[in-house]
């Protein structure tokens, strides 16, 4: 009968840890091929009624960000140069996105754009209204 040892903590830990490591290696690249597939997929479904398309753009852009380090930084210089066009992106990539809060900061963004200056009175109606419902 022989006497097993058990393997102390600290290397069964290390062990587990390189096990990790290499799986997390291998299955890397397979995942940023996943999410720019995942992202072309949102663009192509992005013409389509309905906002379909820019939750699975999210998602491909969450695979390859959590992936991959060359996009990691490109996306953070890119955030550097244009805070305000990322803004909305960075808060849906959280692990708590505000979808409703974003979907509606980005409908106010649109109604700017896109309204001419005559017309602006609809934002100060919706804003009165809004106001009123709070009471």
């Amino acid at each position: 009968m022989s006497l097993t040892l058990p393997m102390p903590r600290a290397r069964r830990y290390a062990t587990d840890d390189i096990a990790r490591e290499v799986a997390g290696r291998v299955l890397r690249p397979f995942l940023v091929v996943l999410g720019i597939l995942v992202a072309l997929a949102g663009v192509l479904i992005a013409p389509l009624p309905g906002p379909g398309g820019l939750p699975v753009i999210v998602l491909g852009l969450m695979l390859i960000l959590r992936n991959s380090f060359k996009a990691r930084r490109q996306f953070v210089k890119f955030q550097r140069a244009h805070p305000k066009m990322v803004f909305p992106i960075r808060r849906l990539l959280r692990r708590e996105p505000e979808v409703v809060a974003v979907a509606w900061q980005q409908t106010l963004r649109v109604e700017r754009l896109v309204l001419p200056s005559r017309f602006r009175f609809i934002g100060r109606a919706r804003r009165s209204v809004r106001r009123r419902l709070r009471r």
